[in-house]
């Protein structure tokens, strides 16, 4: 099947003679005499009237997008916003020493949360180092991502405070 470029003349059974405005990776969009502009599938019947073969991107803008946030995340030191539970905004965190000579440390816990969050950011990061460098073999990459994904399950503790569950840790699932 040839994929029409932009300007290209068709003659659809349903919304008559048009000409392609844009094109993505699923659908030609269509301005028709008739029927104004129109969507319709790429592996839709139609009459080609005249075919245009301008180069066409067939990714559409919100595909290239969400490739792009997606790479963004995974490769570099940018953090995602990780919002605390609504219960522990404004909280804080009260350490009391065993020793009642010894003074306790009171410290937001919206502070505590957010190094919480750069922990799991860097072993991140670390993770993504490991996995894509040339310099460690299989095994060895092996080995070191068990002991992230250990690290991962030491601080599972602190997923209460974690809004959404998809931001928690996750350790080492029991088989």
């Amino acid at each position: 099947m040839q994929l029409l470029g932009i300007g290209s003349r068709i003659d659809h059974n349903e919304f008559g003679k048009g000409v392609v405005t844009n094109v993505t990776s699923k659908h030609y969009w269509v301005t028709f005499m008739d029927n104004g502009l129109e969507t319709i599938d790429i592996g839709s019947e139609f009459e080609v009237i005249e075919a245009c073969e301008d180069e066409v991107d067939s990714v559409s803008f919100a595909e290239v997008e969400s490739s792009l946030v997606h790479i963004l995340k995974r490769w570099s030191d940018v953090t995602e916003i990780v919002p605390i539970a609504e219960k522990w905004k404004g909280g804080k965190l009260i350490m009391e020493p065993g020793d009642t000579n010894l003074q306790g440390k009171e410290l937001p816990i919206d502070s505590f949360f957010h190094k919480i969050t750069m922990v799991r950011d860097r072993l991140r990061v670390m993770e993504q180092k490991i996995n894509s460098s040339s310099n460690l073999d299989e095994q060895e990459k092996i080995d070191l991502q068990q002991y992230i994904t250990r690290s991962y399950g030491s601080l599972t503790t602190f997923n209460v405070l974690f809004k959404l569950k998809s931001q928690q840790f996750v350790g080492q699932k029991s088989k």
